[in-house]
């Protein structure tokens, strides 16, 4: 038990900037088989961003409260996602190569393509997030508890399927880039789909459907352009997920 709780607290400290005990010992090891917990990080992160949203909407207005959710989520995981998008929008959409495609997404600095997706994913969220939290029942809450583990599970599908597309693993995300097994692939599964049940069955089938859709998708497209995955392809993929959850709450909770 004391192993699977450093390994959580491992995960915890890679994937977002909350505080880890003193005693946990990373290691590229314990690194690679952390990430069965990357789902369960994406509970606490999800109930950063209900708690925040709940507190400031009792005094804001929903828009406001929407801002600052999305705000204390990003400061929780130091945009490590968010970055990952933006250097994938780099490489995608400036990239003719798999040679170039990857040596864009290493370059920290942003461009065009990373700068505008970023923009509109961020405006996506927002919108539809405060959609979402203008309703009286506030299914915005249950959207954030179920999106954030979800879309997680999404970019562990990924490591599932495909191989790391870089040989040098001298990348940040080199340590993680090990295919889980059956028993880790299930803890990460088990993490990722039990929060469905915080929503009704339609919203819960559409929410679990779109983000099959974006690993369908990432799995073709990664697999063409990249020749398998990165780092920054899997923060792709959670971000894209992440939305794609939240259009399908939206949609089902609009349809009732």
């Amino acid at each position: 038990m004391r192993s699977q709780l450093e390994l959580f607290f491992i995960a915890l400290g890679f994937f977002s900037r909350l505080p880890v005990p003193g005693w946990v010992e990373f290691s590229p090891d314990k690194l690679g088989r952390a990430a069965r917990f990357l789902p369960l990080v994406g509970w606490l992160i999800a109930a950063i961003g209900a708690a925040v949203f709940w507190l400031m909407v009792q005094v804001l207005p929903v828009e406001l409260a929407v801002v600052l959710s999305m705000a204390a989520t990003i400061r929780a995981t130091g945009a490590f996602h968010e970055d990952g998008w933006a250097d994938t929008c780099d490489g995608l959409g400036g990239g003719w190569t798999r040679e170039q495609v990857l040596q864009i997404m290493k370059d920290s600095r942003i461009g065009s393509y990373g700068a505008i997706g970023l923009v509109l994913m961020l405006l996506a969220k927002y919108l539809v997030l405060s959609a979402l939290g203008a309703d009286e029942d506030y299914p915005v809450l249950a959207a954030l508890l179920v999106a954030h583990p979800l879309s997680r599970l999404a970019a562990v599908s990924i490591m599932a399927v495909l191989d790391y597309a870089r040989t040098d693993n001298s990348a940040k995300s080199g340590p993680v880039a090990r295919r889980p097994d059956a028993g880790e692939l299930g803890i990460a599964t088990l993490a990722g789909v039990l929060p469905l049940l915080l929503l009704p069955g339609t919203a819960a089938l559409a929410a679990l459907g779109l983000s099959v859709v974006v690993v369908l998708m990432a799995l073709r497209t990664f697999a063409r352009r990249l020749g398998g995955y990165t780092g920054d392809a899997l923060g792709a993929v959670q971000q894209l997920s992440e939305i794609a959850i939240y259009l399908g709450v939206l949609a089902a909770w609009s349809s009732t």
